[in-house]
């Protein structure tokens, strides 16, 4: 029976998404289906978490949208995932992405290098 369950796990894992970190600037393309249609949806900002395990990992964004910080977290191996980009590659420590959530603007910013 586990064997079973180990290779459907197996199946639907993705093995094209691109090496990030927390820190890095993402875009996230997002399949959105609305009845009969379907769109990709883009969602960019700086990810603050990457839990890593089997067909469970996750990974969290956050982008200022109107002044706001949204959050969102997304199933790394989700079908609805078109794609994920690495913009920028930043430099940042684990207490300084939890006290970015708190600013807004141009003080929430990573610094950061281009990705190349």
């Amino acid at each position: 029976m586990s064997n079973v369950i180990a290779k459907i796990e197996r199946e639907q894992m993705r093995i094209d998404m691109p090496a990030f970190k927390a820190g890095d600037t993402v875009k996230v393309h997002l399949r959105i289906i609305e009845g009969e249609k379907e769109r990709i949806q883009v969602f960019q900002g700086a990810v603050l978490r990457y839990r890593k395990g089997t067909t469970n990992s996750t990974f969290t964004v956050r982008k200022i949208s109107d002044g706001i910080g949204v959050e969102r977290v997304f199933p790394v191996h989700s079908p609805y995932i078109e794609r994920v980009e690495v913009v920028a590659e930043g430099k940042v420590r684990r207490s300084r992405i939890y006290y970015l959530r708190g600013l807004k603007g141009k003080a929430a910013r990573i610094k950061s290098k281009q990705a190349w």
